[in-house]
């Protein structure tokens, strides 16, 4: 099982239409399953109808997902973006700062890490340091 983390706290996965790993995808998917290593600038031409993209996270040091995310976004995706596996409380804020909707994490780390850990964390827009120097 999994758990779902937004703005609003752990929620249960509301997606009933499955997801096809990238590297099986057609040109009718309505999600994908993308891995960390995905090169950005590929799937920005494989996007096209695509209702929700899924980036693997499989280790919390591993920042390729936060890459991915930002530079669908800067090239117009506006279609359901979620973060998967082992993304930490800590790195809630970021995740919604380069995109991302949503994060999907294990009933463990959610155990480990709970909804109160990711709702201190939930006003994203009221912390982000770059902005604040910017003035």
């Amino acid at each position: 099982m999994t758990v779902i983390v937004t703005d609003t706290g752990f929620g249960a996965d509301d997606w009933t239409l499955g997801f096809v790993p990238l590297d099986e995808a057609a040109n009718d998917v309505a999600s994908l399953d993308v891995p960390s290593d995905t090169n950005p600038a590929q799937l920005i031409e494989q996007i096209s109808g695509v209702q929700m993209v899924r980036v693997d996270f499989p280790s919390f040091a591993d920042g390729r997902g936060f890459t991915i995310a930002r530079q669908l976004r800067l090239a117009g995706y506006t279609g359901r973006l979620r973060a998967k596996g082992h993304v930490i409380s800590d790195q809630y804020a970021m995740a919604r700062r380069c995109g991302f909707d949503e994060v999907e994490i294990s009933n463990d780390l959610a155990d480990r890490q709970p909804e109160d850990e990711w709702q201190f964390r939930a006003d994203w827009q009221a912390n982000d340091y770059q902005a604040r120097i910017r003035g």
